[in-house]
């Protein structure tokens, strides 16, 4: 009599790690332990930068409109590096200071080479005219000048260029500045070939910080949409949790289609032949 035949099966290997959800895969995209990116504004010096930033001009303005241009061009140089003093005592931000002590020297000795005070604003005219076709050949080269700017800034990458909804929020923001730039330069190199001195300097005023603080909110604004979209496409993207495990920690994977069930021993236990197959495995000269 032969010994029934077994049949072992090999134990489904164990999970080795906790199940990833898609919950916690867009925790990863954003951690909401680390610290927000500086804004653009907070960048550039906050409100403060801003005000700094035009007292040289004012200083400008208001003392060539009572005497000579020479003496309102030390006028705007010593406000620049006083500004530049006092945020260096308060231990803020230096490199809006600095860049306002350059920019006022380098308009200083465009007016003195030029014999003009309408020569202090030439090279804010031409600036102008620079920063707005640049804007615009990235919007047509489809790498916004806002979003690429924003990367550099705070090493947050272009993954927004793979998602249409995030780079059309930096179009939109950098079509704004193409705007802002060129009225610039329109108006203001209108003013100049009219040697419109002194009003030249009330359009170098209203056309800079209120304009500037416009393109600023709006560049905020489509920053944060432009993440919060890239954050949502990442975690849209994040894979599935896996289905529920069993009693045991282990997912039960055993195929219901398999042919032979497992006895109470451990063994598979064979089909049972039925009496119509018995008959026909019987020899034609067995009785």
């Amino acid at each position: 009599m032969s010994e029934p035949r077994t049949t072992h099966t090999e134990p489904e290997p164990e999970p080795t790690g906790p199940a990833v959800s898609p919950t916690d895969a867009a925790a990863h995209v954003a951690d909401p332990a680390e610290p927000p990116a500086p804004t653009l504004l907070e960048q550039m010096g906050g409100i403060s930068g801003l005000i700094a930033s035009v007292i040289p001009v004012v200083l400008f303005v208001s003392v060539s409109a009572l005497t000579e241009w020479q003496v309102a061009l030390w006028a705007a140089i010593g406000g620049a590096v006083l500004i530049a003093v006092w945020r260096l005592v308060r231990k803020e931000a230096l490199q809006p200071a600095v860049s306002g002590v350059l920019g006022v020297l380098l308009c200083a000795f465009i007016a003195y080479r030029t014999g003009s005070e309408r020569g202090f604003y030439l090279y804010g005219i031409w600036a102008s005219l620079v920063f707005g076709i640049a804007f615009l050949v990235s919007m047509v080269a489809r790498w916004p000048l806002v979003g690429v700017i924003w990367a550099g800034l705070n090493g947050s990458g272009f993954a927004w260029r793979s998602v249409p909804r995030a780079r059309a929020a930096y179009q939109l923001a950098t079509a704004l500045w193409t705007v802002f730039f060129f009225s610039r330069f329109v108006v203001q190199q209108w003013l100049y070939d009219a040697d419109e001195a002194g009003w030249l300097g009330v359009a170098r005023l209203s056309m800079g910080t209120p304009l500037t603080a416009v393109a600023l909110l709006l560049t905020i604004w489509a920053v944060r949409r432009a993440n919060r979209i890239v954050e949502e496409e990442a975690a849209r993207a994040a894979p599935e949790s896996p289905s529920p495990a069993g009693a045991g920690g282990t997912a039960d994977v055993r195929p219901s289609s398999a042919p032979d069930e497992v006895g109470a021993g451990g063994a598979m236990s064979e089909p049972e032949a039925s009496p119509a197959s018995a008959r026909d495995s019987r020899s034609p000269g067995s009785p």
